[in-house]
């Protein structure tokens, strides 16, 4: 993903001016060498306290769950947002004096004091999964009203993905539980997830509803991690301005 956000950003005009991985290549170098192609590589150790890093507009962050908090949490210690789309961890839970969490479109925005932007996060910022997301939840508001349609998600994912089942999974289920909010005699409130790894499968995210009389699926398949990075891309220019 890391490679693909940068990809995405310099094809929009964007300048890359520190990269922060946990093996980074080329090593970590000293301050008085030149950085390679405009900008400097380093370790979580030593990248987020440098000048590159503090220079920055935005950090767009893609780890694991067990990371995520710190990386974000070392980002706003240098007074930089972050556009995060790590999954598997609870970002609704972080906490910091002063800051505010709210859920806007499917996504987690914590602002500071001053109502500046700190975090943009989401299971998935796929433009096409965004409106997958929206169809969801129209699609779940008609069926509340239709009790013999039971429903089920089905996500595929490649084998290195960390979390099971995956981010945007839940947030569909979240978002089909929450038209049976108050109907608490309703089953639906519980949703099935059945979690599928092999290969190298981007995502693909199926959301049934099956009744005795017929079937009803939504379907969304990603064809590559290009949309995520353009998502996330576009996230950062939007709090940015």
């Amino acid at each position: 993903m890391g490679h693909m956000i940068e990809e995405v950003a310099l094809s929009r005009g964007h300048e890359i001016v520190c990269v922060i991985d946990s093996q980074p290549l080329p090593p970590p170098s000293p301050q008085e060498r030149e950085p390679k192609e405009g900008k400097w590589f380093y370790t979580p150790e030593d990248g987020f306290e440098s000048e590159a890093f503090r220079s920055a507009d935005v950090a767009i962050e893609f780890t694991t769950p067990a990371t995520a908090e710190e990386n974000i949490r070392k980002a706003w210690a240098q007074g930089v947002p972050v556009i995060s789309g790590s999954t598997g961890w609870k970002p609704e839970e972080l906490k910091i004096i002063n800051y505010k969490l709210k859920m806007e479109d499917n996504k987690i925005v914590i602002r500071n004091e001053e109502g500046k932007v700190m975090l943009v996060w989401s299971s998935n910022f796929s433009v096409g999964v965004n409106i997958f997301f929206e169809l969801n939840k129209f699609l779940a508001q008609k069926m509340a009203e239709q009790p013999q349609y039971m429903p089920s998600i089905k996500e595929i994912h490649h084998i290195h993905k960390l979390d099971k089942p995956s981010g945007t999974a839940k947030t569909l289920a979240e978002q089909i539980s929450a038209m049976y909010e108050g109907r608490m005699y309703d089953v639906r409130r519980e949703i099935p997830i059945e979690s599928i790894r092999e290969g190298e499968v981007p995502g693909t995210h199926e959301v049934q509803w099956d009744s005795e009389e017929d079937t009803i699926v939504i379907t969304h398949i990603a064809k590559g991690r290009k949309g995520f990075a353009l998502g996330a891309v576009l996230a950062a220019e939007e709090i940015v301005g």
